[in-house]
Parts: structure tokens; C-alpha cells; sequence
């Protein structure tokens, strides 16, 4: 009984120290961003401010800069997303709502590009999770379409950050009549 004593402790220490490294170590993965000049306390002790890979290389904007979001008040990505668009030099009006599927139909989004939030700028619809220049480059491009969306909650879109998590995106436009395309692709970043 003895011997199957220490053999079992043995068995359970390897299985814990297996565990903790499967845990630990996928955090310890170096990556792009890790090499890039962005202050991170690896490369700067002092610093503990979170970087944004959004917030890089942000382009200059002089057109109109008031952007009106609507958002339901329990959602804390919308208000991630709402400080992306301010440090991209965006005037937020933060605007809580219970009431975002009537608004919705109102801007004529259709249903299967909805988000979590909708944003108006220029007269265009934002929905979800843009990046700041994807919205700048709308505005100044002005194309005759009704607005842009990301549909759903993509991990590491703006105000979606989940460390070294990412998915793939889309952003679509969208007319009037619902008819859609693809406004700009984030397949790597």
C-alpha cells in the first residue's frame, strides 16, 4: 500500500505540473506585437497602459468628427469601442439605450449584420466593432451606400481586445436595399 501511495502522489504531481504549463505557457507565446515599438511592460517596466493594435499607426481625420453610438447601458465592449473611436479623434455622444432592436429598423440595418452597438456619422450607420480608419476611409471615400457593419462580437476587433486571441474579420457595407458587400478584410494583424 505504501509503494501505491508514492506512486499515486508521483502521478499527481506530473498531472499538475503538465496542467499549469498547458495553462501557463500559451500566455508566454511571442508574437508581431511583441517585437513592435508599442510600450509594453516587457519592453518598458515603468508602463502599465493596455496597447491596442487598433490604436497604431492612427491616420489623421479632419472631416466631421461627431459620432452619435447607441448602446445598451450593461454593455462594457460598446464602451471600449467608444474610447478606440475617441483616440481616433472622433467626437463620441454615448447614448444608453434599452431600446437598440427599434433602432435598428429604424436605420434599416439588416438583420443579420447586427452588433451589439449601432453608431451614426455623416449619416452613415457604424454597427459593431469598426476600426477607427475603416471608419475614416468611409468618410472620406462617401460612397452611396447606407453604412458599414461588423457582424456579431469578433474576438480582438476594437473594444473586443482578448489578449493574444483573434479572429479573422469582415467588414461589410451595406444600401438601402440590404444588399451587401465587403467593405474591408482584417485577416492579419
Amino acid at each position: 500500500m505504501n509503494n501505491f501511495l508514492k506512486w499515486s502522489v508521483f502521478f499527481v504531481s506530473v498531472t499538475a505540473v503538465g496542467l499549469a504549463a498547458i495553462i501557463y505557457f500559451p500566455f508566454q507565446k511571442k508574437n508581431d506585437l511583441a517585437s513592435s515599438n508599442l510600450p509594453t511592460l516587457e519592453n518598458n517596466p515603468n508602463s502599465v497602459v493596455a496597447v491596442s493594435v487598433w490604436d497604431r499607426n492612427i491616420k489623421p481625420y479632419t472631416g466631421n468628427s461627431e459620432l452619435t453610438v447607441y448602446r445598451s447601458p450593461s454593455c462594457g465592449c460598446c464602451g471600449e469601442w467608444v474610447k478606440h473611436m475617441q483616440k481616433h479623434g472622433f467626437q463620441v455622444k454615448d447614448i444608453q439605450t434599452d431600446e437598440m432592436e427599434t433602432l435598428k429598423q429604424q436605420y434599416n440595418l439588416p438583420e443579420e449584420l447586427a452588433s451589439c452597438h449601432t453608431a451614426i456619422v455623416d449619416g452613415y450607420v457604424v454597427e459593431g466593432h469598426i476600426p477607427g480608419n475603416d471608419v475614416k476611409r468611409l468618410l472620406q471615400q462617401k460612397p452611396d451606400i447606407a453604412g458599414i457593419a461588423v457582424p456579431g462580437m469578433p474576438l480582438g476587433s476594437p473594444g473586443m481586445e482578448a489578449g493574444d486571441r483573434k479572429e479573422a474579420f469582415a467588414v461589410i457595407s451595406f444600401n438601402q436595399s440590404g444588399e451587401t458587400e465587403i467593405f474591408a478584410e482584417h485577416l492579419s494583424y
